[in-house]
């Protein structure tokens, strides 16, 4: 059974940075690619970014030129690094991951495990 577990969420003000993290266990993390997504109250589900098992990258747009995901294969985590941040950033995120299957990656429902999601909170 594959587990997520994500940490680095937190309270920042517009502008700061916040470092993602997710830890995944059992499966072989390296088949597998691992998306971003989040939810704010009252919205609807957002692709953040992916990383495929290969290392390719993908952003949708809420990471365009503020975000970058990255992948330690060693460490089994991926890594979200979010600058700039702004009060519309303000949602739970959360990581999933699929593999080795095809998918596509800002799809959330082509993804099979889910983490719980960690908290991001952007104030003025």
């Amino acid at each position: 059974q594959v587990q997520l577990v994500e940490s680095g969420g937190g309270s920042v003000q517009a502008g700061d940075s916040l470092r993602l993290s997710c830890v995944v266990s059992g499966g072989t993390f390296s088949s597998y690619s691992v998306g971003w997504f989040r939810q704010a109250p009252g919205k609807e589900r957002e692709f953040v970014a992916a990383i495929t098992w290969i290392g390719g990258p993908t952003y949708g747009n809420p990471a365009k030129d503020r975000f970058t995901i990255s992948r330690d294969n060693g460490k089994n985590t991926v890594f979200l690094q979010m600058n700039s941040l702004k009060l519309e950033d303000t949602a739970m995120y959360s990581c999933a991951a699929q593999g080795p299957h095809t998918l596509v990656v800002h799809v959330a429902d082509d993804y099979e495990y889910w983490g719980q999601g960690t908290q991001v909170t952007v104030s003025s």
